[in-house]
């Protein structure tokens, strides 16, 4: 017999509890004699991974004390990783010696071990269930008689050997896409050939190409989608306006940023008796010219969202249709889809419409104007728009209410800084800003929200299945947690016996405005907060306080409010039929899974390149020193963000005062026990830069002012030794959640 790990692991699959004699084994998997001392060997060295226990008497049993566990497998670049469960639960930590020939991303099955004496949760890989890497993207390096290829992916820890005449056309130091030939096994590395060169890091386009191609993002557009995008007629026919209402003699404006190119949503709104206003939000009605089953459509899907890189955008839909005839470009005929809502004095709507539009919007308007326009009353631009004025100021007043009511319900605002990246004529960061938010943004903001609660809730109330945009409750343990952090600040939080009213932690970001520990506490309970997501069942959504949600207002870069769409424009002209709800009811659960993991790529890779930006632009300032605020704790050191640049680097724990540093979780903080010395999360400090790696994407600081920092940087920005110091406390998974919000100014989409 072939000695094989996966029928031994097998054999306990179904009673992970049991023990079986040596001889059991011997005979169940048909090991011979002359095998014998091989298979001891084989079983001992299983032992010794920690995949085997070995009992007295030579019985053997796997080390586990559960069923297998099926999930996805994140490995941290420091070489360890976590299983997320499929079926949702605690994460399972894997520690890095027992990752074995696992790799980042690849879909596992693993048990639980017995929890140690910290409570760790903590497990064993059984088998790869399925490979999720058929190419790498990495440098490309020659080494004697092959090559080899170092993943920019630092989750993906091993190299991959690249044997002679494989490596294409690919010169040492350049970026290349491998494709893997086999996979990484117990007693040897990977091996791959190289299937595209892209070039060299330095330049800025291949920079692009690199997250893209990593990514697996969809960058050009199959020929028979172009086409089919081409035929589509650029000016609005007689025939598509037939049935619809007309709104081309109400001031319908769009409000987008300076640098948007594509605009789905515009506003208008009226005046009501007896204090209301009415609003209409006509988002482009990408349906009518995106027919579900055509080519275009199919790409949409694949896609799932548009992805916004600094200096560019992939878009979900080919700019024949998002720049063209479905943008909502000022003077011109466009065909929408309206939401009409009537607001009484409080903000609680009291009406609601929904119909097929058509619109001419009578103009494009920034944020930055219409805050000149409202909060700076710049009379130039008063003048300039003076035919609109009294629509702008009935918005303003219309989103102060709207604001008040979701305030008062619960809706939580994260008050948190975003960045902007400035690019030069060369690709090049220029400077790293603050994402401005000003009246202008929220008024949108709030219209949106209102349209995307009003579709969802009309359409559960006609039983018609649909998409929604959910955000589950914050998990239990990690509010106790919060509520012991900011007790030591002198803050009261109300726990339920299962979770929290939105309404009282908005209540203590409220408490908390102004004071030196708003940040913190903003940053600390932005970490508690599950991820939204899509769902065809509606579970509410936490963030916004909302009992009933989707998204409705983005078709041209979001595919789920291309479907929402689909299903109003049905359910307005009745045509859904019993197999139609059938039909949605199968496939919504499938959509909804597929295009929050596009959006949550789509993310990855929007963050990925702005850290790259902000690491080129960190390179010349090595010794340069900087106020920062600590965004982040581990047991490792402290996550330090500067306050003027949006930048993260890290202080290691090595470079800080000499002492015995207690880490404590829960306090968000590293303690020296001779000093006392405490140094928490949201502290101010002044940091120096120390290194920059590039090829790490890595920033480190030091404290300045601290004369006994104990790390030597050479010549290149590369530490070179850090001397070892003890720290208590188990090693964390640290994870940063991403900004709410619906829709954002310059510099970034906010997600809710």
């Amino acid at each position: 017999m072939a000695i094989n790990r996966e029928k031994i692991l097998g054999l306990f699959r179904d009673n992970p509890g049991a023990f079986r004699p040596f001889r059991d084994l011997m005979q169940l998997l048909g090991v011979t004699k002359g095998q014998r001392a091989k298979f001891k060997a084989y079983l001992d060295r299983m032992v010794e991974r920690g995949e085997l226990v070995r009992q007295q008497g030579n019985r053997y049993g796997v080390a586990v004390a559960s069923h297998g566990i099926t999930g996805r497998l994140s490995v941290h670049r420091d070489g360890y990783g976590f299983v997320t469960p499929d079926d949702g639960g605690e994460d399972l930590f894997i520690p890095a010696r027992y990752l074995r020939e696992a790799m980042h991303g690849d879909l596992v099955e693993a048990m639980a071990a017995p929890r140690g004496r910290g409570g760790k949760r903590e497990g064993r890989l059984m088998r790869i269930v399925e490979r999720v890497h058929t190419t790498i993207v990495g440098r490309f390096l020659t080494t004697g008689d092959h090559g080899v290829v170092i993943p920019d992916d630092q989750r993906v820890t091993r190299e991959l050997i690249i044997p002679p005449r494989a490596e294409s056309d690919a010169k040492s130091g350049q970026m290349v896409v491998a494709r893997i030939i086999n996979y990484p096994t117990d007693r040897s590395g990977p091996t791959a050939r190289i299937v595209e060169v892209l070039g060299s890091s330095d330049d800025p386009e291949v920079e692009v190409l690199t997250i893209i191609r990593k990514h697996d993002l969809p960058y050009q557009f199959p020929e028979d989608v172009v086409a089919e995008a081409r035929a589509v007629a650029d000016v609005v026919g007689t025939d598509d306006i037939a049935g619809r209402v007309d709104l081309r003699e109400f001031p319908t404006v769009t409000i987008d940023g300076e640098t948007a190119r594509d605009f789905d949503d515009a506003v208008s709104v009226s005046r009501e008796g007896g204090g209301k206003i009415r609003l209409r939000v006509s988002i482009a009605d990408v349906a009518h010219y995106v027919r579900a089953g055509s080519a275009l459509d199919g790409e949409a899907y694949l896609r799932g969202t548009s992805v916004y890189f600094p200096d560019r955008c992939i878009p979900m839909l080919p700019e024949e249709l998002s720049n063209g005839i479905c943008s909502l470009n000022p003077q011109v005929d466009r065909l929408t889809l309206t939401a009409e809502i009537v607001f009484d004095r409080s903000g609680l709507p009291v009406s609601t419409a929904f119909y097929p539009s058509i619109i001419r919007s009578a103009a494009r308007l920034t944020y930055t104007q219409v805050k000149g326009v409202l909060v700076d009353k710049d009379q130039e631009l008063r003048k300039q728009y003076a035919h609109l004025l009294d629509d702008l100021t009935l918005m303003e007043e219309l989103s102060l209410r709207l604001t008040a009511r979701r305030r008062q319900r619960g809706s939580i605002d994260f008050d948190l800084p975003e960045p902007q990246i400035v690019l030069d004529l060369q690709g090049q960061t220029e400077a790293i800003i603050k994402a401005e938010r000003n009246l202008a943004h929220r008024i949108i903001e709030e219209f949106m929200l209102a349209a995307n609660e009003a579709v969802a809730t009309h359409l559960e109330s006609q039983g018609i299945p649909s998409l929604y945009r959910v955000h589950e409750s914050p998990d239990q343990e990690k509010l106790r947690d919060f509520r012991d952090f900011v007790f030591n600040f002198g803050y009261q939080l109300r726990l339920g016996e299962e979770t929290v009213s939105p309404a009282e932690l908005q209540k203590l970001l409220d408490q908390a405005e102004g004071k030196p520990e708003e940040r913190m506490i903003n940053e600390v309970l932005l970490r508690c907060m599950k991820q939204a997501r899509y769902s065809d069942e509606n579970l509410g959504h936490f963030g916004l306080a909302a009992p009933c949600y989707t998204h409705f207002t983005s078709p041209i870069r979001r595919y789920p409010d291309l479907v929402v769409h689909r299903i109003l424009k049905g359910a307005i002209a009745k045509t859904l039929r019993k197999q139609d709800l059938e039909r949605l009811a199968e496939t919504l659960p499938e959509t909804a899974s597929h295009t929050s993991k596009r959006e949550r790529v789509a993310m990855e890779a929007e963050r990925e390149i702005v850290e790259l930006k902000k690491v080129q632009f960190m390179a010349d300032k090595v010794g340069d020193e900087f106020d920062g605020i600590i965004s982040g704790v581990t047991s490792f050191g402290l996550f330090i963000e500067l306050v003027e640049l949006f930048v993260e680097g890290m202080v290691h724990i090595s470079t800080l005062p000499h002492d015995f540093y207690r880490y404590i979780e829960k306090q968000h903080s590293l303690v020296g026990e001779r000093s006392r010395t405490t140094y928490r999360i949201g502290d101010q400090v002044r940091v120096r830069v120390a290194s920059v790696s590039m090829e790490r994407k890595q920033i480190e600081f030091v404290l300045a002012g601290t004369e006994s920092v104990q790390s030597t940087v050479k010549g290149n920005g590369n530490r070179e030794e850090y001397p070892r110091i003890p720290v208590k406390g188990k090693r964390p998974r640290v994870k940063k959640a991403g900004g709410s919000g619906e829709k954002g100014g310059s510099g970034g989409r906010r997600r809710r």
